[in-house]
């Protein structure tokens, strides 16, 4: 193979086929191999975008497997929400998770370095690795972010829940969450074939601008003002306090392959919009994580001090400047026929949810108090072969936001 992964910038390790030629040749045998290598002028180029291509929609069979793999991950993500306690050190966390999704799902790998953020370093958007261990002791004002997937047959999950690690959201605690909750209910109402992925993003974006001009961190004009929202979307406002894109491809890879194919839409240069690990229109069957969020980090809030004093009170942006962030991310299916997408993850969202799981109450919930995400609620079949619906009673009293 050869050709860029567009997400990594990165190359697959070619084969030199003259050389595993004389190889094989020297070493006997592989005759069939050595004739077909003479015989025809090898394209290493044609078979990369092809495979690349054919990863970007899932098939039945696929779309299955992640559901199975966001289900089991969603199950360990509320385990570790029970077993949080002030105190505890963030490897833990990490710890509990490994375990909840190899014992009750089988899962012997995670998808990727597990994400265990508190405090502060809730705003580091790539915390966990070797060089920052998840190694600090939780306190009780902190913020919990938690960014873990489990990966089973080759196939990924990436799922992210923030919560407070008291158990009860504090006011300012509620306010940046809401913010964040309500970017992801903005892009369920528009995931259909036919959108941009930049237009999602743009739409999170614009939810997480319009909270915070309710808290007083953003001045100048109003949440119902859209000259005013456009304005600060003009000026990439939002890309201070959402650094990263709203999602990526997922599948074989984390973040897989296909997000700037040629003939596809181009990244975007500009703040923010550039980290967006695809653009493109979406598809039936495409595979994304949704993911949003808010964080409060050192270098950005210096920037809009020093840039963008114009529409930041700097007084009320410092007050949260301890924070960390929240970023909720979800695994999700664009769906056929113009319906709402599929949503494979099954975490406590409404903040309701959330601290009645904290303080041990029972999940999934007997009613589905928020429809619009459109949780795909589930579980195994009996011969383990395969998973099944799971209906669940629906409170269709419950509206979205806004």
């Amino acid at each position: 193979l050869d050709g860029e992964n567009t997400d990594s910038k990165a190359f697959p390790t070619s084969i030199n086929f003259k050389e595993e030629q004389d190889y094989r040749t020297e070493h006997k045998g592989y005759t069939i191999y050595n004739a077909l290598c003479s015989l025809y002028n090898v394209d290493m180029k044609k078979l990369f975008p092809a495979i690349t291509s054919a990863r970007v929609t899932k098939s039945t069979y696929e779309k299955e497997l992640m559901w199975y793999t966001a289900y089991v991950s969603s199950r360990a993500h509320v385990e570790v929400m029970r077993f949080i306690k002030p105190y505890q050190m963030e490897y833990e966390l990490e710890s509990k998770f490994l375990f909840e999704v190899y014992r009750n799902g089988g899962c012997r790998h995670v998808a990727y370095t597990c994400i265990c953020g508190t405090g502060d370093n809730s705003a580091v958007l790539h915390y966990g690795h070797a060089g920052a261990p998840n190694k600090r002791q939780l306190q009780p004002t902190d913020m919990a972010l938690l960014d873990m997937g489990g990966e089973y047959h080759g196939y990924a999950s990436d799922i992210t829940c923030s919560y407070p690690v008291s158990g009860k959201f504090t006011d300012k605690q509620k306010a940046i969450y809401t913010g964040v909750f309500n970017a992801q209910v903005a892009v369920y109402k528009m995931m259909r074939e036919g959108v941009t992925y930049l237009d999602c993003h743009i739409a999170a974006e614009k939810q997480i601008l319009k909270q915070l001009i309710r808290i007083g961190i953003i001045i100048g004009g109003n949440v119902d003002d859209e000259e005013f929202l456009n304005k600060l979307s003009k000026n990439r406002i939002g890309a201070n306090f959402m650094p990263h894109g709203l999602g990526h491809f997922i599948g074989c890879d984390t973040h897989d392959v296909g997000g700037y194919l040629p003939g596809t839409a181009t990244r975007s240069p500009e703040p923010g919009l550039k980290n967006l690990r695809t653009a493109r229109v979406l598809q039936a069957n495409m595979v994304l994580t949704v993911e949003p969020g808010c964080y409060f980090i050192p270098c950005l809030i210096k920037n809009l001090s020093e840039k963008y004093s114009e529409f930041i009170n700097m007084e009320k942006l410092l007050e949260y400047k301890d924070f960390g962030g929240v970023r909720l991310e979800d695994v999700v299916c664009v769906n056929t026929n113009n319906q709402p997408p599929i949503n494979f993850t099954t975490c406590p969202r409404l903040i309701e949810e959330v601290e009645d799981v904290m303080s041990g109450g029972v999940w999934p919930p007997a009613i589905d108090n928020a429809p619009y995400l459109y949780r795909r609620w589930g579980c195994m079949l009996k011969d383990g072969v395969g998973m099944k619906d799971v209906p669940i009673a629906v409170n269709n009293d419950a509206k979205p936001p806004f």
